[in-house]
């Protein structure tokens, strides 16, 4: 059983859903950026989602645009992404780590290069969000092949006859994207989950988490409730972006304030507990 199995099953042992935390690399440094991925892990994230930062991320909002375009700014690429996923995984073997991006660095990169140093860093599996099932062969397939993990994204537009495309090769789990639009812009309604839940549940046996909109404590317990787990990004990267506001910024006390954010998050899923 693989790091992102087993944090599936820890949590159905303990009647709940899994959080997924979001992060972009490099962001607001590269020293702060790993002691944040530290600090998330620590806190309770079940998953981490590892943003390959990048100039047009199309589907982001404004928060995680901003955190993109930080960490580019201060030099961050696609190989040192990498390398932290690498030093990531020396410190914490067991964390899932799923690299979230878009398509057009790893093919400047090279796609074969970047699966062998994705996979020698320890990472488990991908998000690439331009890459529709028609691509397949650009990198989802060669992706299983070396044991990567392809996450697909579902969106409440994805409809009975799309369903079965979009899930075919989909392995890991199924990211439900709960609301039409950009991250971080608006939440989706309770009933709603739960009734996406049911439609993509009868398509496939992979977990299904829901992300996009949820920025709190209550909100990802609810969400994680109704489905099989629940991400949070933007919540995380607008901690970030307020305390480089200042003129000196203490990004001891961003971590920290981080840290504790993720541990509400995991304390309101925990408390949430799922039939």
């Amino acid at each position: 059983m693989g790091r992102i199995e087993s944090a599936f099953a820890r949590a159905e042992e303990q009647k709940r859903g899994t959080l997924g935390v979001f992060v972009t690399a490099g962001d607001p440094d590269i020293e702060t950026s790993a002691r944040i991925l530290d600090a998330v892990a620590e806190a309770g994230a079940d998953i981490i989602e590892f943003g390959m930062p990048f100039s047009d991320p199309m589907a982001d909002g404004p928060a995680i645009q901003a955190s993109s375009l930080r960490a580019l700014k201060g030099g961050m690429t696609l190989a040192k992404t990498l390398e932290m996923a690498k030093a990531f995984r020396q410190r914490h073997s067991d964390t899932p780590l799923i690299l979230m991006g878009y398509f057009n660095p790893i093919y400047i990169y090279g796609t074969k290069k970047f699966l062998d140093d994705a996979v020698a860093a320890g990472v488990d599996g991908l998000i690439v969000v331009d890459l529709p099932p028609e691509e397949d062969e650009e990198l989802c397939l060669p992706a299983k092949a070396a044991g990567l993990s392809f996450i697909r994204l579902v969106t409440p537009t994805s409809d009975e006859k799309r369903l079965p495309a979009v899930l075919a090769e989909a392995s890991g789990f199924v990211y439900y994207v709960s609301i039409t639009g950009i991250t971080g812009t608006k939440s989706a309604a309770g009933a709603s989950i739960a009734k996406a839940y049911s439609r993509i549940k009868s398509f496939t046996d992979l977990p299904v988490v829901t992300g996009f909109g949820i920025r709190t404590p209550a909100a990802a317990a609810e969400a994680a409730s109704l489905s099989d787990g629940a991400v949070v990004g933007s919540a995380v990267v607008d901690i970030i972006a307020d305390g480089i506001a200042s003129e000196n910024p203490d990004h001891d006390a961003i971590v920290q304030k981080i840290a504790a954010f993720v541990g509400d998050l995991a304390t309101g899923i925990a408390a949430s507990k799922k039939d």
